[in-house]
């Protein structure tokens, strides 16, 4: 049936006589008609355009400033309207601007040289509405250059990029005082085995990433540091930082064994992923996602009894991104 109704179709084209010729500027003939311009279109898209550029835009500030009320709800807000005007100026475009044929004979079984140069002439000839093509492709641009930021903007969540260096910063330096949350010295006593202690340098942000400690006493037959960390302990004592090397989280859980034969080692224990660290052997880990050791920090005993940094970690502090063995920490 299909068949029969293209053969009736083309016969009475036939009979009836081609189209008629439509003409373009160098006189060849036209396959789509020209248009009549829609400079009024052509504003409202560009417009749509921008809309969408700015509300892309706003995305990253929004992102950036991760303290401002409902920040969720802005950051939906902003990527959804960027979206709807993109998809707005697209249905604009189609309505108004893009001249549409019907094609009366069906389309060829085989594609030929012909067919493809004629569908390429009707893709350009379908555009003879636009008046401002430069300004309008500016537009695109500028849309798409803003959404891409947008959408590529959350990927800054996964490490730093480009300056990684006050990641490796930290406050600790040979000689400076560990002191508890209320700035009170540690002294050695002060320590005892199966307890847990937090620290922090003296005099320093607490806030900081590489500031805060876990302190434990340990048995020294206990003790089995690897070479590169000799030294770093102070009569069975250790430091390490407080930061998780899986996703930041703090080490606020310490496993000192009393009643379990199958548990004979303390351990420092994060309580977000479970990520496990022997405290007694240069903070590796014994379990969990974490993918390294937690950074260390050798410590001494002055002549009043108080605990001080011999110097900085041997390790970077935080979680890891790609690259974080490739630096130590700095002062």
């Amino acid at each position: 049936m299909a068949r029969a109704r293209d053969v009736l179709i083309a016969s009475v084209a036939l009979l009836l006589g081609r189209r008629k010729t439509r003409l373009r500027a160098g006189g060849e003939e036209r396959i789509v008609p020209a248009g009549e311009p829609q400079p009024g279109a052509e504003l409202l898209v560009m417009a749509l355009l921008v809309a969408a550029a700015l509300c892309a835009v706003a995305f990253p500030v929004f992102y950036a400033l991760d303290r401002l009320p409902h920040q969720t709800q802005l950051l939906g807000a902003s990527l959804g309207l960027s979206l709807l005007f993109i998809a707005a100026a697209l249905i604009l475009t189609g309505k108004k601007l893009i001249v549409t044929e019907e094609i009366e004979e069906g389309y060829p079984e085989n594609e030929h040289e012909a067919e493809q140069e004629a569908l390429v002439a009707v893709v350009h000839e379908s555009g003879s509405r636009f008046t401002r093509r430069r300004l309008l492709k500016g537009a695109v641009g500028l849309t798409g250059g803003a959404l891409g930021v947008a959408l590529i903007t959350p990927i800054v969540s996964l490490g730093p990029v480009f300056d990684m260096t006050p990641f490796y910063k930290t406050p600790w330096r040979r000689g400076r005082r560990l002191v508890d949350e209320k700035d009170r010295p540690y002294r050695a006593s002060d320590i005892e085995e199966e307890d847990f202690y937090t620290a922090f340098p003296e005099g320093a942000d607490k806030e900081a990433l590489g500031s805060s400690l876990v302190l434990v006493r340990l048995p020294k037959d206990e003790l089995d540091l690897p070479p590169e960390n000799k030294g770093y302990a102070a009569d069975g004592i250790v430091a390490y930082s407080k930061i998780c090397t899986h996703a930041g989280c703090a080490i606020s859980l310490y496993r000192a064994p009393l009643f379990q034969a199958d548990e004979p080692r303390p351990a420092l224990v994060c309580p977000c992923h479970y990520s496990t660290f022997d405290p007694g052997a240069g903070g590796k880990v014994l379990f969990g996602p974490a993918g390294r050791k937690l950074p260390m920090l050798p410590v001494y005993i002055d002549r009043k009894g108080e605990l001080r940094a011999r110097g900085n970690f041997d390790g970077p502090v935080g979680p890891s991104w790609w690259g974080v063995r490739m630096r130590k920490p700095t002062t």
